[in-house]
């Protein structure tokens, strides 16, 4: 008995070695394919015979069975994010078109954010939100690329979407079409360089941390964030359609929670339309606007309730007590003592405390963000997704003139005929900055609810489909006067008179006005310096006067696009229409209405329960798109819809043809590929000469100080300035200019917030434009839940001499007592 045990052990030693061999040579075959190319904690199968072949974080094993998932869970989920705040200084913003906005500072960083969605053995998709005006085509052509040559074909253009958030202070020049660079000097390769290489990161860090876990979904109204800021052009939809809704804008709010199987929720992304125009075309500081001040509230109150270690959840009572504070989750080190009591010998303790003076750093690698210390553990991300933001503004209270304070022209957004001084004014108004806090704070507050009172769990098939068009010259069936169908085309891109009017967010100069149909000839005149649009053109676009013909300007390359990306990611019953502009209110209801009537006649009763959100400026941008009734009004949505008034009807024919092969299981095939002209691009930003400092002074030091034997109360502002240099030096990505340090109870300085906080910002300038001699200066508003203490403010920098390597500096302001 005991000699065949051993036999029979024997011989499945033998098996379980040739098994082993075969492995390794199967191993070795597809090592070069990348096929093995795991995060540290996925697990999924691969089938070896009557076995399987167990991968985990790059270790295999034979198992006589292996389930698809470690768990009942249906999906592997992950989440990511990574600093894209990009160049500080002397670059144009990206939104407003105003060549005289030019970043010099920092209000709080951007950030890329992505989640991936995966069937443990079948397919993916990735999705990435930007804290960036809009996608770009040459962003997301270059990102595909580096993911390919790191992932192989695991991540493409079929199921990877990149979103633009709309923030209008954001660094420009990272598109790659004429018209959207012009105001920034052209291209800008800082802006475009940190975008990419921050998607890049946040896609690898989702990609590691995919685990098993779950998705839930759940929605509701938020009626105080955006009004409609066209309202003329929306009365002009069919009475009938707009008695359907309660509302000229929509107040929906749609979020999906992850929840790891093992360390609880892990984040959170939503889709909810309004612009990211609270900050105004005036603002110089580098902002995500309200939608990224959203993102970052909900991620300080995620890591002060304990998530991702627990499954936090927030009691209505303390929801309540959110819309009660007086400020907002702020972050804080860690590290920072409890609040103790300010008394004389501290504040003396503080004036001991002088001025560093500047000293030189070995690196940048000292100025990493609080953050930047945690980045062990898992970290909640929770991004704030735009939509059908067209004609929607955060500027709430309404539009009124700037010099009677009257309000303005209903149809035109005009004051006495003049349409720059047509203003929106924010909830905060005249402080552009409460006005973002507070509709950040709303959708924030929003977020919150939802997402602790999401009960809906996603559970379904993985899909997507993605095709190139050519928006230039589409044939689209649209129904004729007679009742019967007709066959029209788009046209090639075009923007008309009341472009140039601006909106009341960011008005527009010299005589242009939204509702403009006839034009003027003094610009026609200036227009035909450039191209004069052809009979054909004029016709397909009426009742647009053309103002810029910028699909037929070639010269040096490309005006705008032709070529564009639509795409249907799906996960469940939670389906995303992924579009390259910025769709109305009405155009973006017609569309998701549209496609869900298609999924939704399935026999198969599969698509019965889903949820359609529409997820703008994605992947590319071409402008807007309005509703045929809108467009015929002109206001400047519809003079921004570039290809014409029957762009609407062909999104919803070609969507409708993605939906109906989703339903089918069908693939589409496109023709069409995007142009990549990079190596065309030309940039006349000039590059940064020299810095330099008065005679005797050093690169840190403090030219304005703190007040000495300072005390300040809770609500006050902290300020010092200091002889800097210029910050497109070294953009300190995942970094910091700014620092207030705490004194702790031993006498060390510990970091408590950075230039990523609402609290402090960061503000860069020149005495003269030209100037190699600059400043910074840092204002703390201190917060009324910092503790107690003593602290002092830290700039950090990196300055280039006239000959040699850029070097990196530092210096602190004396130190303060806060009460």
């Amino acid at each position: 008995m005991a000699r065949r045990e051993n036999d029979e052990k024997g011989q499945a030693a033998r098996e379980n070695r040739r098994r082993h061999g075969d492995l390794l040579v199967f191993l070795i075959l597809i090592r070069d394919a990348k096929l093995l190319e795991t995060p540290s904690t996925q697990s999924y199968c691969l089938r070896q015979g009557p076995d399987l072949l167990s991968v985990t974080g790059g270790k295999m094993k034979l198992e006589q069975s292996c389930s698809p998932a470690l768990s009942d869970s249906p999906y592997l989920v992950g989440m990511g994010s990574y600093d894209i705040t990009g160049p500080a200084a002397d670059v144009n913003m990206m939104g407003y078109a105003n060549a005289e906005q030019i970043a010099s500072g920092i209000h709080f960083r951007l950030k890329a954010r992505a989640f991936i969605v995966a069937e443990p053995n079948g397919k993916r998709v990735v999705f990435v939100n930007l804290d960036a005006c809009m996608a770009s085509q040459l962003v997301t052509i270059k990102v595909l690329e580096r993911l390919k040559a790191r992932y192989g074909d695991l991540y493409n253009e079929n199921n990877m979407a990149i979103s633009g958030i709309h923030t209008h202070a954001g660094p420009g020049g990272y598109l790659q079409y004429v018209v959207y660079i012009v105001t920034s000097l052209g291209f800008v390769r800082q802006s475009f360089d940190v975008i990419v290489d921050g998607i890049e990161q946040c896609i690898v860090e989702a990609h590691n941390n995919l685990r098993p876990g779950k998705i839930y979904v759940n929605k509701g109204d938020l009626l105080d964030a955006g009004v409609n800021r066209s309202p003329s052009a929306y009365l002009n939809n069919p009475a009938e359609e707009r008695s359907k809704y309660q509302y000229n804008v929509d107040k929906e709010m749609t979020l999906i929670k992850f929840v790891d199987d093992e360390v609880g929720p892990v984040g959170s992304f939503n889709w909810f339309a309004t612009h990211g125009t609270s900050m105004s075309r005036t603002n110089s500081l580098i902002s995500g606007d309200n939608k990224g001040a959203a993102a970052r509230f909900m991620e300080d109150w995620a890591e002060q309730n304990g998530m991702p270690k627990q499954r936090a959840h927030v009691t209505n009572d303390g929801l309540e007590s959110l819309h009660k504070m007086s400020g907002l989750p702020r972050r804080v080190s860690s590290i920072i003592p409890e609040p103790n009591e300010i008394t004389d010998d501290l504040v003396q303790l503080a004036s001991s405390y002088e001025a560093s003076g500047g000293r030189r750093l070995s690196g940048s690698s000292i100025t990493r963000r609080i953050r930047s210390s945690q980045q062990n553990k898992p970290k909640f991300v929770s991004a704030f997704c735009q939509s059908n933001c067209g004609d929607v503004s955060p500027n709430v209270l309404g539009t009124f003139c700037i010099d009677t304070g009257l309000p303005c022209d209903f149809n035109h957004s005009t004051c006495n005929g003049k349409n720059e001084l047509c203003y929106g004014r924010g909830p905060g108004y005249p402080d552009e900055f409460e006005s973002t806090r507070i509709i950040g704070d709303r959708q924030f507050l929003k977020a919150v609810d939802l997402f602790n009172s999401a009960s809906e769990e996603i559970q379904g098939r993985v899909e997507y489909r993605h095709t190139y068009l050519d928006f230039s010259q589409l044939e689209v069936d649209v129904p004729s006067s007679t009742g019967g169908e007709q066959v029209v085309k788009t046209c090639p891109a075009a923007m008309g008179f009341a472009f140039a009017a601006g909106t009341t967010d960011g008005p527009g100069a010299f005589d242009f006005k939204q509702g403009d149909v006839k034009g003027n000839p003094f610009w026609r005149l200036v227009r035909n310096l450039l191209k004069t649009p052809g009979k054909e053109q004029v016709e397909c676009q009426a009742p647009k006067p053309i103002l810029l013909d910028t699909g037929e300007m070639k010269e040096p390359y490309d005006w705008a696009p032709a070529i564009l990306p639509i795409q249907i990611i799906r996960i469940g019953q939670m389906v995303i229409l992924c579009v390259p502009g910025e769709f109305t209110t009405m155009a973006g209801r017609r569309l998701r209405d549209a496609v869900k009537e298609v999924l939704t006649s399935d026999s198969s009763g599969e698509f019965n329960d889903i949820h359609v959100v529409l997820a703008g400026l994605t992947n590319t941008y071409s402008q807007y798109v309005t509703t045929f009734e809108e467009y015929q009004i002109q206001r400047y949505e519809g003079a921004s819809t570039l290809y014409g008034p029957h762009t609407l009807s062909a999104y919803i024919q070609e969507f409708q043809k993605l939906a109906t092969a989703m339903v089918a299981n069908k693939e589409i095939p496109t023709n069409f590929q995007p142009p990549d002209m990079l190596d065309k691009q030309i940039g006349l930003l000039p590059g940064v000469m020299f810095d330099s400092t008065p005679p005797g002074v050093k690169f840190g030091d403090v030219s304005s100080d703190v007040p000495a034997s300072s005390t300040f109360r809770k609500g006050s502002t902290a300020n010092a300035t200091f002889y800097s240099a210029c910050p497109r030096n070294d953009l300190l990505t995942d970094g910091t200019f700014a620092l207030v340090e705490k004194l702790d109870g031993s006498n060390n300085w510990v970091p408590a917030y950075d230039d990523d906080d609402w609290s402090l910002r960061f503000k860069w300038s020149r005495p003269a434009k030209f100037s190699s001699r600059s400043f910074a200066t840092l204002e703390w508003t201190i917060p009324e839940d910092a503790p107690s203490g003593v602290y002092r403010l830290r700039h950090f920098g990196a300055s280039k001499p006239l000959i040699g390597s850029i070097k990196h500096f530092t210096g602190t302001s004396r130190a303060f007592a806060v009460r």
